[in-house]
């Protein structure tokens, strides 16, 4: 068993939190206006499973915009491309699941 507090939005930035061989916890905080991946960020063999914490933003994924608001669960498949960006008046806070783990 492993347990995790997640943090709050004081601290920008991506930590591992645990996982198995099958799947793997991350948190992270992305400040107001910050942005993170782009079009060659993929994860080839590894479905990453974003849930909005707290705040709001947009994400790419191959391309397609998408809306962020906190209680928001999204699926960026193995091999999609994706850019995850806070709005510019609050931080993002997310909790992520990489199945197989990533990192």
């Amino acid at each position: 068993m492993e347990k995790h507090r997640i943090g709050d939005a004081h601290g920008a930035g991506f930590r591992v939190l645990g996982g198995t061989e099958r799947s793997q916890g991350a948190f992270m905080t992305l400040a107001a206006g910050e942005g993170t991946g782009g079009p060659d960020n993929r994860h080839a063999t590894s479905d990453q499973w974003l849930f909005v914490a707290s705040g709001s933003g947009t994400a790419v994924i191959e391309g397609r915009r998408v809306t962020l608001e906190a209680g928001d669960l999204l699926l960026v498949a193995a091999g999609e491309s994706h850019e995850i960006r806070a709005a510019d008046d609050a931080a993002l806070v997310t909790v992520n699941v990489y199945a197989p783990p990533e990192y």
